[in-house]
């Protein structure tokens, strides 16, 4: 088992180093909140494509997209599609808020 000393200076090394430890308070305030309004909506836009649009199959299965009904296809294929889409534009967003803090990987 580690003493408490030897931890207590990793964790010191590793706090200085940079990243989001080294960051003055008020820009890590910053960087928290727009993280996590990224993160909220996100899930916002994970639940309307998970769940609300299902509600709507019925009503939806009336427009005929390539001989298709938008209902079905949207339950097939397009929230999944959906999904796929969040996933990179969401890295890209969460990338681009990272280095703006300076807190970005290589």
């Amino acid at each position: 088992m580690l003493n408490g000393r030897l931890v207590g200076e990793n964790l010191h090394r590793l706090s200085t180093k940079g990243g989001i430890n080294a960051m003055a308070t008020p820009d890590r305030v910053s960087y928290w909140n727009k993280t996590r309004s990224l993160m909220f909506l996100m899930l916002g836009l994970w639940f309307f494509f998970g769940y609300v649009i299902h509600f709507f199959v019925g009503p939806l299965n009336n427009i005929v997209i390539l001989g298709f009904p938008l209902g079905f296809y949207m339950a097939a294929q397009g929230s999944l599609i959906a999904f796929v889409v969040m996933l990179f534009w969401f890295a890209r967003k969460q990338n681009s808020i990272d280095e703006e803090h300076g807190v970005s990987e290589e």
